[in-house]
């Protein structure tokens, strides 16, 4: 056992490193006892008062390894003492007045003759520092030791990263492109399976027809907006227009369901008004969420008689060859809506040059306010109206989608009677009116 009565700072740390190198602790150890015993030693040094180091070697530890145990005494002086895992050397124990370290020795046979108090002791080939600027130094040495190891250390880390973050870049590179390829071939299935579901623009003598549809996302191509025009045994047209609730395959299986339902029901022969309840009576047993609005129209082209039956749905559009425009209104509530069915049919007469403009509210609630893109619409139609019909659902489409604030899926199904120019377009002597026409027949 040594003891040592210490009134100084420097006095104390010097002493520390002198018991140090006698038991033979590494210059690690040895610094970091150094100043873990200044720092609870300080307050008591600081206020005059002297405080005792005592060390001594022990048995082996619990796990075989002999221990040297170093107890800083020190008075009372109005300060705790740091947390024992506070200290720069952790410490075994704390209490107000003592703090004792346990440090393992790896090397000091018991054998080894043990210094007497205060003596310098030197390691076998070794002669051991006297001054203590000489012990700093090597302190010192062996830190920046540590700081080279630690920044060559952090060099290669770099390196590895750079490495890893180029291959992490390649390869996020590569399912990039992979993710390109899928949602390209996505789209071609998509848009193929789309093509087999619409129906091709209709042959008629009389009509010419157009059509246009854009979903509400471009990597999902299918939706629930779905129209079907067929010619009844009696030569009439027959055209649906069909806005299912949602967006995707779902809604587009229950825009089909309610398309094929309205088509076997047109050709079975039941009248136009009855045909939006029916459907619901047909579909709403299987499909309780079923939730649709539906158009029905039917025009006669030798005689431009049109009847509308409605459920719930954007009004019908009519522009007349002169230029004027009107909505056909026609009460009615949807498949699947409280009360379902069209209140009454719709009858109008168009003459030869006169467009029909059937969508979806895609078309014109792209915006807040859905009157104000009905006006719009309105004003659309008559300024592309010269447009060949085929063309025109695409060209209208483009510009009411100029700005969009709710994207939905969209669709325009434009019909004219034959009669105008025979390219599409109405006479060059029409002028572009502002006014709507009249309800009922003209």
């Amino acid at each position: 056992m040594t003891a040592t009565d210490l009134c100084s700072l420097p006095a104390l740390r010097h002493a520390v490193r002198r018991l140090a190198d006698a038991h033979h602790l590494g210059v690690e150890v040895r610094a970091r006892l150094a100043l873990a015993v200044t720092r609870v030693a300080a307050p008591a040094v600081d206020a005059g008062r002297a405080v005792a180091l005592t060390a001594e070697r022990r048995g082996a530890g619990e796990d075989g390894t002999p221990l040297l145990v170093v107890v800083l005494d020190r008075p009372a002086c109005g300060v705790d003492v740091p947390a024992a895992d506070d200290l720069p050397l952790p410490a075994h124990s704390t209490t107000p007045t003592a703090v004792t370290w346990h440090i393992p020795l790896d090397t000091a046979p018991h054998d080894v003759p043990r210094p007497a108090p205060g003596a310098d002791v030197a390691a076998p080939g070794e002669t051991l520092p006297t001054g203590e600027t000489e012990l700093l130094l090597k302190e010192l040495g062996a830190a920046l030791a540590q700081v080279d190891a630690l920044k060559a250390e952090h060099r290669m880390l770099k390196h590895e990263l750079a490495e890893t973050n180029s291959g992490v870049l390649a390869l996020y590179v590569q399912l990039d492109e992979r993710d390109q390829q899928l949602r390209r071939a996505h789209g071609r299935v998509l848009r193929e399976l789309e093509d087999a579901l619409r129906p091709p623009v209709l042959d008629v003598p009389g009509l010419e027809l157009g059509v246009h549809y854009a979903p509400a996302d471009s990597e999902a191509p299918t939706g629930g907006d779905l129209y079907d025009w067929f010619v009844l045994p009696d030569g009439t047209v027959h055209i649906t227009v069909v806005d299912a609730l949602g967006h995707g395959v779902r809604s587009t299986r229950t825009a089909l369901n309610v398309t094929h339902a309205v088509r076997t029901l047109a050709l079975e022969g039941h009248p136009l008004e009855s045909v939006v309840a029916r459907t619901n009576e047909v579909l709403t047993p299987f499909d309780p969420g079923l939730m649709a609005t539906v158009l029905l129209a039917r025009l006669r082209p030798e005689t431009g008689e049109l009847h509308l039956a409605n459920g719930s749905h954007p009004p019908a559009l009519l522009l007349r060859r002169e230029g004027d425009t009107e909505f056909l209104e026609t009460p009615g509530r949807g498949i699947g809506f409280p009360l379902p069915g069209s209140e009454g049919i719709r009858r109008a007469r168009l003459r030869p040059g006169d467009l029909l403009l059937l969508y979806t509210d895609g078309l014109t609630e792209s915006r807040r306010d859905p009157e104000e893109g009905e006006a719009r619409l309105a004003r659309a139609v008559r300024e592309h109206a010269h447009r060949p019909t085929a063309h025109l659902p695409a060209e209208l489409a483009r510009e009411m989608h100029e700005v969009i604030l709710h994207a939905d899926d969209t669709l325009a199904l434009a019909v004219r009677l034959g009669g105008g120019t025979g390219d599409g377009a109405p006479d060059p002597g029409w002028t572009r009116g502002t006014g709507a026409g009249p309800e009922g027949d003209a």
